[in-house]
């Protein structure tokens, strides 16, 4: 059953990574001057967005080190923003999404960002993995955040069938129970940055091959 494989790995996974990660951030490499809070994770989850691991943490290191809050962000220059995170691609684009995103979190939600998935993504930059990540990582909220790790980590394993993560999303709800799909993408990310690296997968070295479409078809 689908169900209970997919739990089972999710048990061996959870087992070898203890803490997981969140975006920007690994059990490893966590800053201990910033936490999975709201305004950390949607920030970083921003710069995320086509971009590798390593930039994505350069980026907020060097932003939350200058803007570490929704008002400062608020009130920042779009070029300084762009500097600072420029490690993460598209600094302009991702800028204008950072300050404008928390112009109007400021301004119409009191600075509290919101915890409904309809009006996180009324906000700019904000697509469905960014607001699955947010009440999944900071809000403890139920949701299955699929990024790229995601996506092609179930696809690989058989898991799933699907064409882009939107669709890998509400597949992965399908046939996983509600209390697990916080740990989708907390260890799934870390499995795709240890063991099942894209291009480089180390199957040999996966505690979860046995379970793994891929990894079973090719010894």
């Amino acid at each position: 059953m689908v169900e209970e494989k997919i739990c089972l790995i999710l048990d061996l996974l959870s087992a070898e990574y203890d803490k997981g990660c969140y975006p920007g951030r690994n059990s490893e490499g966590l800053n201990p001057e910033w936490e999975p809070d709201p305004f950390h994770v949607l920030i970083a989850t921003i710069l995320s967005q086509r971009t590798k691991d390593d930039n994505t943490r350069k980026a907020s290191d060097n932003l939350f080190n200058v803007y570490n809050s929704i008002e400062e962000l608020a009130d920042a220059d779009y070029d300084h923003v762009a500097e600072l995170i420029r490690p993460a691609g598209f600094p302009k684009q991702k800028s204008k999404g950072i300050v404008d995103c928390c112009r109007v979190i400021r301004d119409e939600y009191g600075s509290i960002i919101p915890s409904e998935t309809d009006e996180l993504l009324k906000l700019p930059m904000v697509g469905r993995k960014t607001a699955a990540c947010t009440r999944s990582y900071a809000m403890n909220i139920p949701s299955v955040c699929v990024d790229t790790h995601v996506h092609r980590i179930a696809n690989l394993m058989g898991l799933v069938n699907t064409k882009n993560p939107e669709e890998t999303e509400f597949a992965l709800m399908d046939i996983t129970p509600m209390e697990r799909w916080n740990d989708i993408n907390r260890y799934m990310v870390r499995h795709g940055q240890v063991i099942c690296i894209p291009n480089h997968m180390r199957c040999g070295k996966c505690m979860v091959r046995e379970y793994c479409k891929y990894g079973s078809e090719n010894p």
